[in-house]
């Protein structure tokens, strides 16, 4: 399983619809619709990205699978601007 975490110095806010992020550190700056934001909002605390997408077609209308494919997409966005840390959950 997937396991996704924050990583850096991002701050965020709510602007309108638009979830807006930037790091210094990064010298980067984000704008998020509404299901990316859900998605930041998701990975408060580490979270498999089987349980993100679980959570997101439990709250809107997508398909299992496309769901997976576009979330997957998403976070390695995210981990290509240092905002989130994709790996494998230790073994328990």
């Amino acid at each position: 399983m997937a396991l996704v975490r924050r990583k850096g110095d991002w701050l965020s806010a709510m602007v309108g619809e638009e979830l807006v992020m930037m790091s210094a550190e990064h010298g980067a700056y984000l704008g998020l619709s509404s299901v990316g934001a859900r998605i930041w909002e998701l990975i408060e605390e580490p979270r498999e990205a089987d349980a993100i997408c679980a959570q997101l077609t439990d709250e809107f209308e997508v398909e299992p699978e496309t769901c997976r494919a576009e979330v997957m997409h998403f976070l390695e966005e995210l981990a290509s601007n240092g905002a989130v840390e994709i790996g494998q959950e230790p073994a328990r």
